[in-house]
This record gives C-alpha cells, sequence and structure tokens, in this order.
C-alpha cells in the first residue's frame, strides 16, 4: 500500500525534525523516515553526548581544585560508570521529548531505510520513497509531492587508520567507552578534536593531539587559536602542529604506536588508544541519487540557497550538503527549505551571522569574520580586545583566562566579527550574533548597559575598546 505526503524526510536528525515540526505548523502532511533514533547524530552521537561528558569532566577537574574555593575534599574520583549512566539518562530524557514533539504534530514516523525511485508508477518524477523497515515487514511505499534529504553525516578516517573501536576509535566509539585510557593519540586539532583533547585532560587521561595544520583550530581567529593553544599547554597538553600522520607506521599492540613528518623529521608517539577527529563525510550512499538528476560535489550535495537540488521539488539541508556542519544551522536550513516548498518567500540564510561554538575548557565561540578574513576581503580593521583578567564575575568563578575581540570597520563602523575565548562564552555568544544580525556598531553594543558583575561586562568593554575607550582596560 502506497501512502501519499506533501513531504516526506529522509533522516530524523536535528534538521529533519524541526524541518518537520515545521512543516506541520505550515498544514502540511509529514513523514520522516529515520534508520536509527530520531535526534540523529547530534542527539545520540554527538552534541548531546559530548557536552553530558565535558560537564562531568569539568565538574571533577573543579573539585579537585575546590580548596581554591575554600572547600575542603578529600580523594575526589572519578566513577566512569555513573559519568555514562548520566550521559544516557540525558539522552532518553530527550529522546522522548522529540518523540512527543513528532505525535504533537501529527508527524508519521517510519523506523527503517528511505531510498528514492526513479519515475515509476507511483510518480512520473523521482521521488518516491521505498521505506525497508526495521522491523523486518513489508516495504512501505512513500508518494510525497516534495522530498527533504537530512541524512547527516559520519566521523570521516584516514587511508590505513582503520576504526577497529578497541585501539583505534572515531568519535562514535570514544562515546561509548566503558573505561578511561591512561594516554591517547587524538589525530586532528579542530573543533571535536580539542573538546575531546581538553575533556580527556580534565578527566586526567595523557592527551597528545597531531594537527597538520600549523595550529589547533585553524578556522577561528588566530589569536583565539593562539590564546587555546597556550591554554591547553598550561594543562599538559602536548600539541604537536605541522604535522602529518603516516597511516602507514600505524602498529596496534596493547596500544597504538604511529609516526608523523613534523617539519621534515619523522617522530614516533605511543598511546593506550587513539581518536582519529579529521572532520565528518555525508551519508548520501544507499539512499537512491543515482536514481536522480541531483549532483554532488566534493561528496556533498548541491543545492541553491533554498536548498533546492537539481531536482526542484527535492531538497537537502544538514551535514549532507556540507558547509558549516552544525545542528543549529542544520535546523534552520530546515525551515527555510520547508517555508519555501509551501511558498512563504523565505530570505536566504546568512552563514556569516551564524555563531559557532567550542565547548572545551575554555570554551570558544564565535560570529562573523576573522580579523584575517575581514583584512582579505579588503575591509580596513580595527579591533577592541578585552581580557578577563579585567571581570569581577570571571575571577569569582576562577576562570580569568582569555578574552572577547570585536573586529569593526575603521571607515564604516560596521560590526564584522565578534570572537571569544573564556568561561560561559559559549552563552554569551547570542548577544554578538543578535548585534550582527541587526548590523548593530561597537558603540550600540557599549551603549547597551551590561549589569555587574557578569561575564557579559567583557562584551561591552571590548566594544568600548574597538576606539580606545575601555573603561577597566
Amino acid at each position: 500500500m502506497a501512502h501519499e505526503y506533501d513531504l516526506v524526510i529522509l533522516g530524523g536528525g536535528t534538521g529533519g525534525y524541526v524541518a518537520a515540526i515545521r512543516a506541520s505548523q505550515l498544514g502540511l502532511k509529514t513523514a520522516i523516515v529515520e534508520k536509527g533514533k530520531l535526534g540523529g547524530t547530534c542527539l545520540h552521537k554527538g552534541c548531546i553526548p559530548s557536552k553530558a561528558l565535558l560537564r562531568s569532566a569539568e565538574v571533577y577537574a573543579t573539585a579537585k581544585r575546590a580548596e581554591d574555593f575554600g572547600v575542603i575534599t578529600s580523594d575526589v574520583s572519578v566513577d566512569f560508570t555513573k559519568v555514562q549512566e548520566r550521559k544516557h539518562n540525558i539522552i532518553n530524557v530527550l529522546h522522548k521529548g522529540v518523540q512527543h514533539l513528532m505525535k504533537q504534530g501529527k508527524i508519521d514516523v517510519y523506523e527503517g531505510l528511505g531510498r528514492i525511485l526513479g519515475p515509476s508508477i507511483f510518480s512520473p518524477m523521482p521521488g518516491t520513497i521505498s521505506v525497508e523497515m526495521n522491523n523486518g515487514e513489508e516495504n512501505e511505499m512513500l508518494i510525497p509531492k516534495n522530498v527533504i534529504i537530512a541524512t547527516g553525516s559520519r566521523p570521516r578516517s584516514l587511508p590505513e587508520l582503520h576504526i577497529d573501536g578497541e585501539y583505534v576509535l572515531s568519535s562514535d566509539e570514544a562515546l561509548e567507552m566503558e573505561t578511561l585510557p591512561k594516554s591517547i593519540i587524538i589525530v586532528g586539532g579542530g573543533v571535536i578534536g580539542i573538546e575531546w583533547a581538553s575533556m580527556l585532560s580534565d578527566f586526567g587521561v595523557e592527551v597528545t593531539v597531531i594537527e597538520y595544520a600549523d595550529r589547533i583550530i585553524p578556522t577561528e581567529d588566530h589569536e583565539i587559536s593562539k590564546e587555546m593553544q597556550r591554554l591547553l599547554k598550561k594543562r599538559k597538553i602536548k600539541l604537536v602542529t605541522g604535522a602529518r600522520v603516516l597511516p602507514e607506521t600505524l602498529v596496534r599492540d596493547n596500544g597504538v604506536r604511529i609516526s608523523a613528518e613534523v617539519k621534515g623529521a619523522i617522530k614516533e608517539f605511543l598511546a593506550e588508544k587513539m581518536l582519529v577527529s579529521v572532520g565528518r563525510q555525508a551519508n548520501t550512499e544507499g539512499i537512491g541519487l543515482e536514481n536522480t538528476e541531483i549532483q554532488i560535489d566534493k561528496g556533498f550535495i548541491v543545492t541553491n540557497e533554498f536548498f533546492q537540488t537539481k531536482e526542484s521539488h527535492i531538497y537537502a539541508i544538514g551535514d549532507v550538503i556540507g558547509g558549516l556542519q552544525l545542528a543549529h544551522v542544520a535546523s534552520h536550513e530546515g525551515i527555510t527549505a520547508v517555508e519555501h516548498i509551501a511558498g512563504k518567500n523565505p530570505s536566504a540564510l546568512n552563514y556569516q551571522l551564524i555563531s559557532r561554538c567550542i565547548y572545551s575548557s575554555p570554551e570558544v565561540s564565535s560570529v562573523g569574520m576573522t580579523e584575517e578574513q575581514a583584512i582579505t576581503n579588503g575591509h580596513k580593521v580595527k579591533v577592541g580586545k578585552f581580557s578577563f583578567r579585567a571581570i569581577g564575575k570571571a575571577l569569582v568563578y576562577g576562570q580569568s583566562d582569555g578574552f572577547v575581540k570585536i573586529i569593526a570597520d575603521e571607515e564604516t563602523n560596521d560590526l564584522l566579527g565578534v570572537h571569544m575565548i573564556g568561561p560561559h562564552v559559549t552563552d554569551m555568544i547570542s548577544e554578538a550574533g543578535l548585534a550582527m544580525v541587526l548590523d548593530a556598531v561597537p558603540w550600540e553594543i557599549a551603549g547597551t548597559i551590561h549589569p555587574h558583575p557578569t561575564l557579559s561586562e567583557a562584551i561591552g568593554e571590548a566594544a568600548l575598546a574597538v576606539d580606545g575607550n575601555a573603561i577597566h582596560g
């Protein structure tokens, strides 16, 4: 039996289920096809579980230095089984919440693998979905007017660095570790690699990060990267940059041993485990793209600004199209795609206005251009920086490392980018994001009275510093 829908979404991750909710609000009869669990990578293998572990690591690290706060503790230790139980409990609560939202929106959920069929008796255009049901029942046939592909991504590896789940791990396997290793090599010093390095170091693991670029978190502003490198080294995390891992040298035997070329010299590294963190690749296989005219470029589905593929009734959003592979980006891409399907004439997303976060210790957040990008794009820049060392609330927290950096155009005063490293900056970046959306200038941010004592005062002071008027700097 075939079922007709206005919209069928392949993938029930953050992008997919948010798109489904918006479609339901707009009166579209909607279904989701999900082969795993609703919530996708973000809820089950990414954002939420990793942040749960990061929080436990932060609490442990704070407890170990509780005496600094006048609190005397003894024999602080980690029960990693309970850490993992807490993580799973959080996931379960949120998973039930997503399931409730699907029922509330009268969104049909098919648990199985969806595949796009070519033109058939059901439709003269490709887009009919055949669902291979997880429960082994006969395939369901879905006939949608429109399709959104939201199949997400999976961890990428390197040739010869086979993920075995015992010695060599991706973030998927690392999240399910039952015990903590004594030491680990992390291949890749980008966002995910640095979050894991920070977390495992706080848990007491000896961490070595090997990064191909000449600095860690190379997509961030140079000064942010430099400060993060300084603070991680202070915590005894070994950072090896400008290093090319030689996968063919990998030996797995009661641990791992691997060599890397570092500035022309071959160096060997040993640890109990290795985490490969070199980005993510799109899940485009096995979903029937070969039955369509949809284009793939460098492994990602090609779309226009409203996320339409070459098949105008088939859209794609989230990690599967590349770009900013972030949960909140996928959600808004999904909303835009649905509103376009519904004829609501949405505005195209401006990716320069989307905030980015790294949940390490210290945290990093940013929006807009880095100083280097602004200069490359022809802007004559002026910069304001303000350290958390001069912020009372940061001293109260016992976390005074880091700073806020604001970049503006010297001629127009336009805000070009805001970058932060320090305590709770992932919770503070939305102020800067709103300022960018409203096309604010630094004096307007500075003119917003920031309550005292709060960490947000650093934003107001950095805005004043753009024109050399910081009060406490």
